[in-house]
């Protein structure tokens, strides 16, 4: 499977080939669903809580008689049913996090960018370099190439210019190769991978 490549500067630089066991393989919504709500349980941070009844500060001491009150028997004021008891059943600090087999979140991944390339909204970069790092230059090189709403991919590190200057585009996401994941694939609109975004991604998947 053949992919053209551009520049930033919109001039043509060539081919690749572009693995058919990664990027040709048919896309499942099953699994893109799973492995999405994998991610999104993964970064939940789990801190909330409520105080349970023995964590309420105060006297256990029984406040009022056993009987003739002319209403319910109770204990301390900790009880849940009062104001500034204890919560029933609430939240604790737990993580949130399902299981998913690696080789499930390894095929979702194939077939998210599978996704793109089908869906001709895969750009191949030479290079992912900034000169100056200025926002406006390189919002009018993305906007010549037609991206406006795209998740970039570089290699194992990322141009210091490049991502200072995307870091204040709306809806552009610069990550480097071993950052990529189908979350951020899905939710851009374009996939944009530089030559060496691919060549990681080829070592990742022999």
């Amino acid at each position: 499977m053949k992919a053209d490549v551009t520049t930033l500067g919109a001039k043509a630089s060539g081919s690749v080939d572009l693995d058919e066991a990664v990027f040709g393989i048919e896309a499942r919504a099953d699994i893109l669903q799973r492995m999405v709500t994998y991610q999104l349980a993964k970064r939940q941070a789990g801190t909330h809580k409520t105080k349970q009844r023995s964590e309420i500060a105060g006297t256990t001491k029984k406040f009022g008689r056993q009987k003739g009150g002319g209403g319910a028997r109770h204990g301390n004021r900790k009880s849940n049913i009062f104001i500034g008891g204890g919560k029933s059943h609430g939240p604790v600090v737990r993580s949130h996090a399902i299981d998913l087999p690696k080789k499930i979140r390894a095929l979702a991944l194939k077939m998210a960018l599978s996704s793109k390339t089908a869906n001709e909204q895969l750009i191949v970069l030479e290079d992912a370099k900034s000169k100056d790092g200025k926002t406006g230059g390189l919002r009018k090189q993305l906007e010549k190439l037609g991206i406006n709403n795209a998740l970039i991919i570089d290699g194992s590190e990322l141009d210091d210019n490049f991502a200072r200057a995307a870091r204040n585009i709306a809806q552009i996401d610069v990550l480097p190769a071993q950052g990529i994941n189908v979350y951020d694939i899905l939710r851009r609109e374009k996939l944009v991978l530089t030559k060496a975004a691919l060549s990681s991604l080829e070592e990742r998947f022999k």
